[in-house]
């Protein structure tokens, strides 16, 4: 995990309709990155459905909502239409972010240790710096638990 108070690395990764986004895109806002493992599947929809209903609070705050996994940007669009998510979902297939934000890793499950993604969510300040890190959310509390730290 990053530490807080460091400058969040800048990236360029395309969005869930092809578009490229830039982390510094968005200076002058509060970002809420969150790194998840797959679209559709029960945790990562729990939590993108939970970002999607606090959303218009997120926004009221001056923060934005990117979340980012390895899929690609048409599993993604799927994901959004589905479950009618309005905030940018960020396609790294090559794993480049997520490597660079340290959230790939050994992870065991039923037995088994993988590589994969650890859930993990970054605030970052209106000038890009790392303000917060959580590492293994939970999937369901983490949108709300991100919103109170935007309130504090």
């Amino acid at each position: 995990m990053l530490e807080i108070g460091t400058k969040a690395p800048d990236f360029t990764l395309p969005d869930q309709n092809g578009e490229m986004r830039s982390l510094s895109d968005y200076r002058g806002k509060k970002v809420v990155l969150y790194f998840y493992s797959k679209d559709m599947t029960s945790g990562c929809t729990k939590q993108a459905c939970g970002f999607g209903e606090l959303y218009p609070q997120f926004q009221v705050k001056n923060a934005v909502i990117l979340g980012v996994s390895k899929d690609t940007a048409a599993s993604h669009k799927k994901f959004e239409e589905k479950y009618g998510l309005p905030f940018t979902l960020l396609s790294d297939e090559e794993k480049s972010v997520i490597i660079a934000y340290d959230v790939w890793k050994e992870k065991k499950a039923s037995g088994k240790v993988s590589m994969g993604v650890v859930r993990t969510t970054y605030l970052i300040d209106e000038n890009g710096v790392i303000i917060s890190a959580h590492e293994k959310v939970n999937a369901a509390d983490n949108p709300a638990q991100m919103l109170k730290e935007l309130n504090e």
